[in-house]
């Protein structure tokens, strides 16, 4: 569990490390019926996702408290938060070794590999790659970074919510954000909590915020689908589903068209690149599987754009 003082630890701690992201207004005709609505872009982050702001705090706060050890950190990803990590690990001065499935993006392994990260391929899963890592780590005393279910971790997305609050004026009433394992819906959350709802969306692909809100506990998913690079969790985290259950997080389902449309829409309206995990969000609005009330304002967040863009021209 985290609360809102960790959030705002994390603020501290990674100020002048981080973007402070753009939030435009946009015409909420294209995409709901609403009283107002905002594009939250956080795709313009260090290292092209919200992931940055949770592996600098976590990196950041080791390195503070004499936890940060010369094997520098390992971390397992599916693709954003490996990017996260090597990219903060850069900026601390360590390095940084990250396992991701076989079937992550050669976009995002190439960018790794650019980062100066060491970048090992196990297996066709997010699980099989953490299993790895977490070896590794032990084996070496580096710094095990885990890609959502880790206090500093959560904490630090959480300061994406901060960002929110300031730059609308405490006026947002709810915020949509994609789900997978859930580390920026629970910091994100916490930050919100007394101000604004979230609503967390997932393929209906890999539904591991609302399985587990229905089992009252995390659960193993199946996990397939054009969003699985980036949403590919096997379940959601310990943190995310204690955030979720207390602070009221709303679950919303979409299938992988209304994530495909919905990525090419952004493109089409706004001329902005996501990856379709990302595009989840603006997909809720698209289809209907949130529908906002008369005059609600609404933030959507753009979470990131780590992909490849040749299927959009």
């Amino acid at each position: 569990m985290i609360e809102p003082s960790d959030v705002q630890a994390a603020a501290r701690r990674v100020a002048g490390r981080i973007r402070r992201t753009p939030l435009i207004e946009v015409d909420p005709g294209p995409l709901a019926a609403a009283g107002r609505m905002w594009l939250k872009l956080e795709l313009t982050q260090h290292s092209g996702s919200f992931k940055a702001r949770g592996a600098f705090n976590h990196i950041l706060a080791a390195q503070e408290e004499g936890r940060l050890p010369d094997a520098g950190v390992v971390a397992a990803s599916g693709g954003n938060a490996g990017l996260a990590f090597a990219y903060a690990a850069s900026q601390v001065g360590v390095s940084a070794e990250v396992f991701v499935p076989e079937t992550a993006p050669a976009v995002k392994v190439a960018r790794l590999r650019a980062l100066g990260a060491t970048v090992v391929q196990v297996g066709t899963r997010y699980a099989e790659a953490q299993d790895a890592a977490t070896k590794r780590a032990a084996d070496t005393g580096a710094l095990f970074c885990h890609a959502y279910d880790q206090p500093e971790v959560c904490a630090g997305q959480g300061t994406l919510g901060l960002e929110i609050l300031e730059q609308t004026g405490g006026e947002a009433d709810t915020v949509l954000l994609a789900v997978g394992g859930g580390g920026l819906i629970a910091g994100v959350a916490t930050a919100l909590d007394g101000h604004a709802r979230a609503v967390g969306v997932e393929p209906e692909t890999i539904p591991t915020l609302e399985r587990a809100l229905h089992a009252g506990r995390p659960v193993d998913v199946d996990v397939s689908g054009i969003a699985a690079d980036s949403l590919g969790a096997t379940r959601l985290g310990d943190i995310a589903f204690a955030v979720a259950s207390r602070t009221g997080v709303l679950p919303v389902l979409v299938t992988d068209e209304a994530i495909i449309e919905a990525r090419r829409f952004v493109w089409d309206e706004y001329r902005l690149v996501v990856e379709h995990g990302t595009a989840a969000a603006v997909a809720a609005l698209r289809t209907g599987a949130y529908r906002p009330s008369a005059g609600e304002r609404v933030v959507v967040v753009l979470c990131g754009a780590n992909t490849d863009p040749s299927d959009l021209v």
